[in-house]
């Protein structure tokens, strides 16, 4: 039985539209696109004002408006209520961006968040990424999967050694490496073939089930 609700309908046929560029690029392809990108932009400018701007900027303002309007003059700018100056004030440097005469302002956030965001992800990536390959790599366990493990990280990081000329058994080393990373692309890109995939299925089954009502 085919859906009566409106919502249905729109989803369906926005679906058939962005479907429609499997045929060529069109019109009705580029609305879909640019309705679902502006409503993700919208959508995110929402969930960032109700859960960062209020409680994290307009809220602790008022507080600290509170603060000075009913504090002694020695306890006015006590931490809890003063540390969001710092936050605030980088964000409002963001928008300088906007004005050619006070544009360079803007780099003073844009250079914390950068030296920030490196100081947290370095650390953590190398934990993950780095320490834990290691620790894996190097547990003594001589099963199958172990030794080609330590195969592949071995020859993969020799193919990479470009302080030698790859020949004879050098060439050979680094010969296995390629394999393995051959492996490891085509796994990620099959991984990645797998995710577009089931949002192929979903999509046909929302035609199929929500739409159409073709299957239960």
């Amino acid at each position: 039985m085919i859906a009566h609700d409106p919502w249905v309908w729109i989803g369906a046929i926005l679906t058939f539209c962005i479907f429609s560029f499997l045929y060529k690029d069109n019109p009705l392809f580029k609305l879909a696109e640019h309705l679902f990108i502006g409503t993700a932009v919208g959508y995110s400018i929402a969930i960032t004002w109700h859960q960062a701007v209020i409680p994290k900027i307009i809220t602790p303002m008022r507080e600290l408006i509170t603060v000075i309007r009913t504090a002694s003059a020695g306890s006015i700018f006590t931490i809890p209520e003063f540390y969001y100056i710092f936050p605030i004030g980088l964000g409002i440097l963001m928008f300088a961006r906007f004005s050619r005469r006070h544009a360079w302002l803007s780099r003073w956030p844009i250079a914390f968040v950068i030296g920030f965001g490196s100081g947290v992800s370095v650390p953590l990536s190398l934990q993950n990424y780095v320490f834990k390959q290691m620790e894996g790599t190097v547990a003594i366990d001589l099963t199958i999967s172990n030794i080609i493990l330590i195969i592949g990280v071995f020859t993969t990081l020799f193919y990479f050694f470009f302080s030698v000329s790859h020949r004879g058994p050098v060439r050979k080393v680094a010969r296995i490496g390629i394999y393995f990373i051959m492996v490891a692309f085509g796994a990620g890109f099959g991984y990645t073939v797998m995710a577009r995939v089931s949002l192929l299925i979903g999509r046909i089954q929302f035609l199929l089930h929500d739409w159409l009502g073709l299957i239960p």
